[in-house]
């Protein structure tokens, strides 16, 4: 399973990176969370606003912050 935090260095994308990782740890995934930072990147992905997630290449959140029970609840929907 592939998963990747979007997001710079604003606060709101450092929480969503860290309630993301959090959420792989209470689901018991054995991932690491890829923080992509690099804007270029992020609109290779087809994101246009951050922070965002995406597992297996697909985009589950773009423009808002995930607190953890949200970030487990989309990664869950993709583990299905």
């Amino acid at each position: 399973m592939k998963i990747q935090a979007l997001g710079g260095c604003c606060k709101k994308s450092q929480e969503n990176y860290k309630s993301i990782v959090e959420a792989t740890k209470q689901l018991g995934l054995d991932v690491v969370v890829e923080h992509v930072t690099d804007m270029n990147k992020i609109m290779e992905l087809g994101v246009m606003s951050t922070p965002g997630l995406i597992v297996n290449g697909k985009i589950l959140a773009t423009g808002r912050m995930l607190n953890i029970a949200q970030a487990k609840e989309l990664i869950n929907k993709e583990r299905e």
